[in-house]
């Protein structure tokens, strides 16, 4: 496909990003700072232009757009600069025995230029967290935001670009040809945040350059409420976790695992919570989001059909709503079971035995995350060790995303490597190996012609 067919020049792009980096122009810590620096008093400036485009797109409040994220990618540049001059310092590491009077050494070296492809359902923050994470490291960033949410795609595209140069920072809009045109080219590092699907024609792609990649992707995340669980704030907890961006989250709560005896309790509570969030009409309630394209509607809708509506139920395809929705006497073989729903419907399944519970979450894919309340710490511990999952959060929901101290990232199917704070910052750095060999002495028994060679170099090795 040609560059005028596609409305970029992939191959010019590209060229101008490693003529920038081979000349040392991001390799400056300082420089990096100041970028970052900027970049925040960038957004910040702009705070009422990005609450716009988001209530354009995905009809996100105020509230929502800061606090999921506009607020989060500000407090990650803020916490990166402010310990990147000592991240991005050589490590000192102890030396092996076998190499006596040496130095050993990691130095911390950026990959070059990445290729970072974002989502639509937090095009914001999901665009520049990784982005924040591969300047800090000291690459250029190719930039690729989803077609789907065009009004931030635009202000992105305008608000990178005052920011940054464009051999530093390019944004590319553009739907899925794009998206193939500059997976066809050699990038030194991929980041993709997106569906399983597309993640492996991502995963496809680097393969043919064999460049290193990261894969946020997603999966049915489950949420597991026991006997002992304090009902009432659970509730609330999970219609946070669940209905927040009309469920439009890759680690919502996917489907509920309530213990038999607090079942009825919970769904009581759960309808109170709605009512508290959305009030009585979700449809048209200001602080309640809409379902991004007609595809995705329907597909949601055509789940409604599963089970028990408890409450909700109500949609609007003009508006591209569908109400919060709680679906009772689901099972396993369902439709609206058998995919990632992405999307404000939440099934819920009983259980009697915990080993229930772990046995069904065994069986199916690795979830990006698993969300657990309960106040037996035997149960914590039981679920926490035995049930592999990216991460997660105990007695809440969606909070382990939302701290810089923790990796997020999935295992198996849900995704590959990680990011946010220091992990975003080593996730983009190649960390070399050095060892600085002294002059002033040799061993001779690490070579093939040394008497006794063998049973010296047996001893230090055992």
């Amino acid at each position: 496909m040609s560059k005028e067919e596609i409305g970029m020049d992939p191959d010019g792009i590209l060229d101008r990003h490693n003529a920038l980096f081979e000349q040392g122009g991001t390799g400056s810590i300082a420089l990096r700072i100041l970028y970052l620096h900027r970049l925040k008093q960038a957004l910040k400036k702009h705070e009422a232009d990005w609450f716009a485009a988001l209530r354009m797109d995905l009809n996100k409040s105020d509230f929502e757009s800061y606090t999921t994220e506009l607020g989060i990618v500000l407090s990650e540049i803020r916490f990166i600069s402010s310990r990147l001059t000592r991240w991005a310092k050589p490590r000192k590491v102890r030396t092996a025995l076998t190499h006596v009077g040496s130095k050993s050494l990691i130095i911390k070296e950026p990959y070059g230029t990445v290729l970072i492809i974002a989502p639509w359902n937090y095009p914001l923050q999901l665009a520049l967290s990784p982005l924040i994470g591969a300047i800090a490291a000291g690459n250029t960033v190719v930039l690729k935001p989803s077609e789907l949410t065009p009004n931030v795609s635009a202000l992105l595209k305008r608000i990178l670009g005052e920011v940054f140069p464009e051999d530093y920072v390019t944004v590319v809009e553009g739907g899925p040809e794009v998206s193939t045109a500059l997976l066809a080219r050699k990038f030194d590092y991929i980041f993709f945040t997106g569906s399983v699907g597309v993640g492996k024609i991502v995963m496809e792609a680097a393969a043919k350059h064999l460049t290193p990649v990261t894969l946020e992707l997603g999966g049915k995340s489950p949420c597991i409420v026991h006997d002992d669980a304090n009902l009432p704030l659970a509730a609330r907890r999970i219609v946070f976790g669940k209905f927040t961006n009309a469920g439009q989250t890759c680690i919502a709560p996917d489907y509920l695992l309530v213990h038999r005896h607090v079942r009825d309790r919970l769904l009581a509570e759960l309808q109170a919570e709605l009512v508290r969030f959305y009030g009585e009409d979700p449809l048209n309630s200001p602080a309640y989001g809409r379902i991004i394209g007609q595809r995705q509607f329907d597909r949601l809708t055509s789940f409604l059909q599963d089970g028990r509506i408890v409450v909700g139920g109500e949609a609007d395809r003009d508006k591209l709503k569908i109400a919060p929705t709680i679906l009772a006497d689901v099972h396993w073989g369902m439709p609206v079971m058998q995919e990632e729903i992405f999307g404000p419907l939440l099934p819920v399944l009983v259980y009697d035995e915990l080993q229930e519970v772990i046995e069904w979450v065994r069986k199916r894919p690795k979830p990006l995350a698993l969300y657990l309340f309960t106040g037996s710490r035997k149960v914590q511990k039981t679920v926490t060790h035995e049930l592999s999952f990216g991460g997660g959060t105990l007695n809440d929901t969606l909070m382990h995303l939302a701290t810089p101290y923790l990796p997020f990232g999935g295992v198996g199917e849900s995704g590959m490597g990680s990011y946010h704070g220091y992990e975003s910052f080593r996730t983009f750095t190649h960390e070399k190996g050095i060892v600085k060999q002294t002059t002033l002495f040799d061993f001779p028994f690490r070579y093939p012609f040394a008497k006794r060679g063998l049973s010296i170099i047996r001893r230090l090795l055992k």
